[in-house]
């Protein structure tokens, strides 16, 4: 039970942390901390194939896949969102 708390509030706090840090960057920096943000993602992607691959019970192997699924539309819509902020900077012909 004590590791549980333990973990809900290292949870807690990196959510606040993330929120605080992400409303304090200026617009100008966005598409570099988009493209950090989908490298972070692929690491994630990477880790959640080895914990669906391995060989334990049901419920975490389901958990790997939904972590499979919710990495893949994170890194798949960082790339979109990325490339749509970089078209608007190329001259118009």
């Amino acid at each position: 039970m004590d590791a549980i708390i333990t973990l809900l509030t290292i949870f807690v706090l990196a959510i606040f942390i993330g929120f605080e840090i992400i409303t304090k960057i200026p617009p100008t920096l966005h598409t570099p901390l988009m493209s950090g943000s989908n490298a972070i993602s692929g690491v994630t992607l990477i880790g959640a194939v080895v914990a669906a691959g391995s060989d334990v019970p049901v419920l975490p192997q389901a958990l790997g896949f939904l972590a499979v699924l919710f990495a893949t539309i994170n890194v798949v819509g960082g790339f979109l969102v990325t490339n749509r902020m970089l078209s608007m900077f190329k001259r118009k012909g």
